[in-house]
């Protein structure tokens, strides 16, 4: 699966939470995720990368790279905003395709932008979440691009019961996140047994339990979790990655495992040092466990 192991903007501290850090620039995070050998990388918070899909083309072919997807944030329960929001995932639908990405990552968004509040929804606004997932699949099918749905703390789709209503209650395919199914007390392994081929792709993070469990509580915000180290390199965390990994590869899954670990950058790291020391440990396990 070594081909198939892409990796994150966000393992370099670079997200679309403002004031979350020092943003690296899109040059070395590039230059630092080819230097490990990875084949791809997601796209990361809009910004990063040229506002040219075929620069973004050209940018990651000069580093040997691909692009495996791209992370678009929408909500999509409200009916005030269900047009906008709609075209909004069009235009990026439209943007990745032609980059050359395999898939939008939808997350469903709450209103807010920090990933911070939980979202219960009435059953009103299931019924018009459901239906604009639905318009989403069809427009990313329009544009040759498949769409997986992010569960994700701080969305509309957090804790266990939410994603059990989802996979029940929507045919998309689910972006399988290791950590965020332990922050919201699901059981990875678990769910990639019930999601099976629902599943087309994968983010894996490893989490300290403890320190998710007071960010699940809201005890701590987003980046106060990711200072306190919740997010660790894979293998020195609680979640069972290889656990999950063997399951997944067990119900046929080929498509691509994105290393995330969410990180806070406070200053520059100097060359060879920082986020990419971490990932590196990630890639690593991997090639030990799985």
């Amino acid at each position: 699966m070594s081909g198939r192991i892409a990796g994150a903007p966000v393992s370099w501290g670079v997200i679309e939470i403002p004031d979350w850090g020092y943003q690296m620039p899109a040059d070395r995070v590039l230059k630092e995720a080819a230097s490990l050998g990875l084949p791809a990388v997601e796209a990361g918070p809009e910004g990063l990368l040229p506002s040219d899909p075929s620069a973004v083309s050209d940018l990651l072919a000069g580093y040997g790279l691909g692009l495996v997807g791209g992370f678009v944030p929408a909500v999509l329960h409200d009916p005030a905003r269900r047009e906008s929001e709609l075209a909004l995932v069009g235009r990026r639908a439209e943007f990745f395709a032609a980059a050359g990405a395999d898939v939008v990552v939808l997350a469903v968004m709450s209103g807010s932008d920090d990933f911070g509040p939980f979202v219960e929804l009435d059953d009103g606004a299931w019924r018009e979440l459901f239906e604009s997932l639905r318009s989403v699949g069809e427009i990313c099918d329009r544009h040759g691009i498949a769409v997986s749905l992010h569960h994700h703390y701080g969305t509309a789709i957090e804790g266990d019961e939410q994603l059990k209503r989802f996979l029940e209650g929507s045919e998309m395919g689910l972006c399988l996140d290791t950590g965020h199914l332990a922050i919201g007390g699901s059981d990875p392994v678990e769910i990639a047994e019930i999601a099976g081929p629902r599943v087309n792709h994968v983010h894996l993070k490893d989490v300290d339990l403890e320190v998710a469990g007071r960010l699940a509580g809201r005890e701590l915000s987003f980046k106060e979790a990711a200072q306190k180290n919740a997010f660790r390199p894979l293998g020195e965390g609680d979640v069972d990655v290889a656990g999950v990994v063997g399951r997944l590869e067990g119900s046929g899954y080929s498509g691509w495992y994105v290393l995330e670990q969410d990180s806070v950058v406070e200053t520059e790291p100097p060359q060879g040092e920082g986020p990419v020391v971490e990932v590196r440990k990630s890639l690593d396990y991997l090639k030990e466990k799985v």
